[in-house]
């Protein structure tokens, strides 16, 4: 009898974790973005960057400063 107990004890405690553990994994990330991220094309090089981290020109938007530098001038 007092192995039945002990075994039910243990088991308990496994599905209590297993369902804390599985109810974690389910919550959203910290870093994780809740949107999609806008990415821009430079006009000079074609290449996709972070709207927030595009440099705007006065004829488009570039990944860099020497390359607006490049295509303005």
């Amino acid at each position: 009898m007092k192995y039945l107990l002990l075994l039910l004890l243990a088991l308990l405690i496994a599905w209590q974790w297993r369902t804390h553990r599985a109810a974690k994994d389910r919550e959203p990330k910290a870093g994780s973005p809740q949107r999609p991220i806008e990415m821009l094309a430079c006009s000079h090089c074609g290449t996709h960057v972070v709207a927030h981290e595009a440099t705007q020109g006065a004829s488009g938007v570039y990944c860099s400063a020497a390359h607006q530098r490049l295509h303005e001038s």
